[in-house]
């Protein structure tokens, strides 16, 4: 079902400037390439088949695949916050959370302070914002927006749009669609009839899939309806993983850290929502809701590549596929089973890495990858890079621009990756923790408390090989052999804290716990496990 031109014109900005859909004429766009920021709510890197992951047999993302093969990919793009709010504020900032003030889910970014979108309108593009938007404040700063309300729907997806009322209350609903096929004829619309030809465009289009609950459309019924998905193999074995943080003492903790897929946390878990039969054992019952699960992210994923290939399709008709950066990836990674793991939050891989892939044949190699370390925040610097633009004073990030276009990684690039995860204990369990990660390994610290320094959870410190594990299977924290490589990470990461001006000022209670436990000496480990005792018999 297609939206009809008065839907259509009730998401268009009053006074823009409209044309024949198809009919196009172009000016001063081509002085510059146009950018298209394409986003998907946790969609990971290990669901994109040019990864080569476990699922790339499937052939989940043909369409995505093609950038890869057309552009560059990116092994080590990172998310600070593996959460929606937080990171798209990252991006649309070019700040870290404690910079910018979203921490969570109650993140909003003002006008004012939507930096990539100011910066970008002030380099002579046409701006757009269309799909999910999830900052709660309006999106004042583009020229146009259509974008979902809230997390948005599935199908029947309300968005808000400008109008003669002040946001939110102007809205438009697109009865009888999934939201994927909406957002995608939104842009389609804009591009044949909303944008200004005599500016480049810059567009941030973002689907709501395949976020869970992972309701896709009817047609994709069949698809994979007789696979039996390839399953991680630590959703089943890895006992040497997490630690005292993660599991309890002597796995006391278990049921109520982390949501799984099998019945392990009785409060959420996919054998819920998928009605597994009760009378299976829990190995046959996890089985069965891991496939359902996988089937139902797949299809959405499905949905997202083949909308794409639509929009691929369109902008190639209308000349203007190579001249445009076209930059594709998730708002984090996502939980696919690993580690009897659902959601994101945590810093494993599979949710603090992302998918990013470039394509733009007038100056990014086709075929190349790189394993420099990039982070979310330096995503709006290098698309003002894209521009001409050069990365203001008060972001954060850093350009990588010349990464893309020379293939090459420079001597002073950045070493190491942050992560802050604040929502402690929020929805799915998961404790706040801090950490670094560089090429070679990933040092965690739980500090398991919220904002208040309350309702407590076991500190406890991970640390992972991710050169001989890069499963992550085995907490190697405690193992004398890397007492360098801790005290090292330790150092590295108290002078990265630093740099990124992540001092605990907002919160000094939290601050206060993480002190107290980053020796983790004797007593400090004692205290773990009396916390984790206590904790128990709350949840009991």
């Amino acid at each position: 079902m297609s939206i009809t031109r008065r839907e259509f014109l009730g998401c268009i900005t009053t006074g823009a400037v409209l044309g024949t859909f198809g009919k196009m004429s172009f000016g001063k766009q081509e002085q510059k390439p146009n950018v298209l920021f394409i986003m998907s709510d946790d969609h990971c890197s290990q669901a994109v088949g040019a990864y080569g992951g476990r699922l790339a047999k499937l052939n989940p993302t043909p369409t995505i695949d093609k950038l890869a093969k057309e552009g560059m990919l990116f092994e080590n793009a990172f998310c600070t916050n593996s959460i929606c709010s937080p990171s798209r504020a990252c991006i649309l900032t070019g700040q870290y959370a404690h910079t910018n003030g979203a921490y969570d889910l109650r993140g909003g970014i003002e006008a004012k302070n939507q930096y990539l979108a100011i910066e970008m309108k002030k380099a002579g593009y046409h701006t757009a914002m269309i799909g999910k938007w999830h900052l709660k404040e309006e999106p004042g700063a583009f020229d146009y927006y259509c974008v979902l309300r809230g997390q948005g729907n599935y199908f029947n997806p309300l968005f808000r749009t400008q109008g003669d009322e002040q946001w939110p209350k102007n809205t438009v609903k697109y009865n009888g669609m999934h939201s994927s096929d909406a957002i995608t004829d939104i842009t389609l619309k804009w591009l044949g009839q909303g944008w200004d030809r005599d500016k480049p465009f810059f567009l941030m289009h973002h689907y709501k899939a395949p976020h869970d609950m992972f309701k896709y459309a009817p047609r994709y019924e069949d698809y994979l309806a007789d696979i039996d998905i390839p399953e991680p193999e630590n959703l089943w074995k890895q006992p040497k993983f997490g630690s005292i943080a993660t599991r309890g003492d002597n796995d006391e903790l278990l049921p109520y850290i982390g949501t799984s897929i099998g019945r392990r946390n009785p409060r959420r878990n996919y054998t819920q929502y998928y009605k597994i039969n009760k009378s299976l054992s829990d190995d046959d019952a996890k089985r069965e809701a891991y496939n359902e699960y996988m089937k139902h992210y797949l299809r959405c994923v499905k949905g997202v590549d083949d909308n794409l290939k639509r929009l691929f399709a369109y902008l190639e008709t209308i000349g203007q596929l190579d001249n445009t950066v076209i930059i594709y990836t998730g708002d984090q990674g996502f939980m696919l089973g690993e580690h009897d793991y659902m959601d994101k939050r945590w810093m494993y891989e599979e949710s603090m890495r992302m998918p990013f892939l470039v394509r733009y044949p007038k100056a990014v190699k086709a075929g190349s990858r790189t394993d420099a370390i990039v982070e979310n925040v330096d995503y709006g610097p290098t698309m003002l890079g894209f521009a001409g633009v050069r990365t203001p004073g008060y972001m954060q990030g850093k350009s990588f621009y010349d990464i893309c276009v020379s293939g090459k990684e420079p001597k002073d690039w950045k070493k190491e990756a942050y992560y802050r995860y604040w929502m402690h204990m929020a929805h799915h369990d998961n404790p706040g923790h801090v950490g670094i990660r560089t090429k070679d390994h990933k040092l965690i610290l739980y500090y398991g408390c919220s904002y208040e320094g309350e309702n407590q959870t076991p500190p406890g410190w991970e640390l992972y090989d991710l050169k001989n594990d890069p499963g992550e299977v085995v907490n190697q924290y405690d193992n004398p052999k890397y007492d360098k490589v801790v005290k090292d990470l330790k150092r590295r990461l108290k002078k990265l804290r630093k740099r990124v001006g992540d001092t605990g000022k907002d919160f000094p209670k939290v601050e206060k716990v993480i002190d107290e436990f980053w020796d983790y000496d004797n007593d400090a480990r004692k205290k773990a496990v009396q916390i984790s005792h206590e904790y128990l018999r709350k949840k009991k």
